[in-house]
Parts: C-alpha cells; structure tokens; sequence
C-alpha cells in the first residue's frame, strides 16, 4: 500500500470549523471547494459519472486559482468506465480522496501514493466493515435523511452509534447536520466532522441553477423523496442498492414508488424528456438532489456564512457539559 503523506485526523482537528463539504456531482464544483476551505472547513470537489477529464481539471483549476487546499469525491462504479478521472483528479493534488459508491480496494494505492488520505461514505454495517477492511482512512457515514445518492436503509443517529463502536479512525457524519445544534450532536457522540451537503448545495458558490437553489430554500424536511426513478428514466446504471434523496415533484409523485413498472416503460422520448428537464430547470420533472435538512435552510447564503452559522455548536457543546455536574 502507498505511502501517505497526509494524515485525515490531523486535517480534520485543524479545521477551525470541523464540517467537510460533501463532493455533490453538479454542485460542488472547485469555486465552492475552495469557499468552504476559505471560511474554515474543507471543500470537497464533486465528480459524477458523467463527468469529463476536461471538466475536472476546469474545477480543480478554479480552486488552484483561489489557493485554497481541497479534497475531491469519485464514484468507483463509474470509474472503470472512465479511469482518467482519478488520474485528472490526483494531478490537483487533494488532502482528501472519497472513494465511495463501490470497492474503493483497485484505486487506493494509487490516491495513497499521491499523498492524499482517503474516506469512503457508508450506509450500512457491512459497508462500515468491508471499507475498513479495505484499508481506508476514514469512513462517512450518511445515513437515509441525506440528500443525493446512497443508501436508503438506515438513518444517520443508528448507524453513527453502530460505526463508533467498529473504529478508532476519524469517522464524519453526514444524513441532516444543516445547523450549529446538529453539528454538536454528531461531534458530542464521538464522530470527528460533519459531512454537509444541503446547505452548500444552495449556497451562492454552488454550480446549481438558480431555480434549483429556489427550491432547496423553500422546500420542508417532509418534501424529499428517496428513490431510483430519475437513474431509472435518465438510464444512468448506478448499482440498484444506491438510490438518491431529492425534492418531490410531479416526476416522482407518479413513479417513486413505482420504479419497476418505470424501467418497463422508460422510452428514449422519456429519457430525452428529463434530461432536457435538468438543462431547462424545469422542476416539475429534473430531480433536485437535497436532503431532509432542506427544511433547515431557509435563506441565500455564501459558503462562508454557511460556516458562521454552524460556529455556535461550540455553546451548544458547552451547555451539554451541564449533565457532568
């Protein structure tokens, strides 16, 4: 295995605000990378799976240019098909890799050799168990309140006491951490960072669509849905165990719960029907990736007052102390 020069727990305890941005594919790009680092967390760049070297080396290159270290997200079921991202990706030379979304085992000597640390989103057990054992600095548990894909099975509270007690590696949270309060939380539980996804996601340096970051902003925590029917109808072949949270709307009223009889019926009109969808910000058909805790964000905002909003969980932390009397 490769040698590491950069060391997750040290990265994460030199935060002076201990939240990572999570590497969301279409919102994360290297401008908001570089903003969450700037205000005192660490920024993760997104690569989905349609994503091209060129466009991977535009976004690092923003985040260079603002002189700000990151860290960048890829998706090992996507890779094999296009294994010059990780090579484009490790050229930006990042603190942190996320490996997640598959077998991280045939990249991590390559990240390791690059000096990078690497994480792994996991949500469940046996995820928790099969990415330790395949060598990975840390783990992200997400569990099923968090926006974007993963799994859809277990919330966030259950699984970060099961994963604890599997681990002394730094272990990051994310699943509904949107404010000060929930960041206490998870930090008082024993987990070392929060991993946010939401709140950037609507923020002002995210690449989402105006429209996008409109309906992050008024939607409530009761209006997300989790399901594969927009892979399903965009014919995207992310593994069945991965669906993806994200606003309800006409879309998925009708097929959410209906994705067997969907990819029957799925025709190239209705493929180049919400593909068109997403271009147009038409929000009755594109899904909008967002998380339960789009309930908590109310306002436009900068990263950076994304961060000064989750600076009081050190008060909160410290009203907690109250039970030691």
């Amino acid at each position: 295995m490769g040698e590491r020069t950069v060391d997750l727990r040290t990265i994460l305890d030199g935060l002076r605000v201990p939240v990572v941005g999570a590497p969301m594919a279409g919102a994360a790009g290297g401008r908001l990378a570089a903003a969450i680092t700037a205000a005192g967390g660490l920024g993760l760049i997104g690569v989905g799976n349609v994503a091209t070297v060129e466009q991977v080396r535009e976004q690092c290159g923003l985040a260079r240019a603002a002189g700000q270290r990151v860290g960048i997200g890829l998706m090992c079921w996507s890779l094999p098909q296009n294994p010059a991202l990780l090579d484009a990706a490790l050229e930006a030379e990042p603190v942190v890799v996320s490996l997640s979304f598959g077998d991280p085992r045939p990249y991590l000597e390559k990240v390791h050799d690059a000096g990078a640390a690497v994480v792994a989103q996991v949500g469940t057990r046996t995820e928790a168990l099969d990415a330790l054992d395949a060598g990975v600095d840390g783990l992200v548990v997400r569990g099923s309140e968090g926006g974007g894909h993963g799994r859809g099975v277990v919330s966030t509270l259950p699984l970060l006491q099961q994963v604890l007690d599997l681990t002394d590696r730094p272990v990051l949270v994310g699943g509904g951490v949107a404010t000060a309060r929930g960041l206490a939380a998870v930090l008082a539980a024993g987990a070392s960072a929060a991993w946010v996804g939401t709140p950037f996601a609507a923020s002002a340096e995210s690449i989402f669509r105006p429209e996008l970051k409109e309906a992050v902003i008024a939607a409530d925590t009761d209006q997300t849905v989790y399901t594969r029917a927009f892979d399903i109808a965009q014919r995207f072949d992310w593994p069945e165990i991965y669906g993806g949270r994200a606003l309800a709307n006409a879309f998925s009223d009708r097929w959410a719960q209906r994705t067997d009889a969907l990819a029957e019926a799925v025709t190239d009109e209705m493929t180049e029907t919400i593909k068109q969808a997403r271009v147009d910000a038409d929000l009755s058909m594109a899904p909008v990736y967002a998380g339960e805790s789009a309930g908590l964000v109310d306002r436009a905002r900068t990263a950076a007052e994304v961060l000064a909003d989750f600076e009081p969980f050190r008060e909160h932390l410290r009203a907690a102390q109250r039970w030691l009397d």
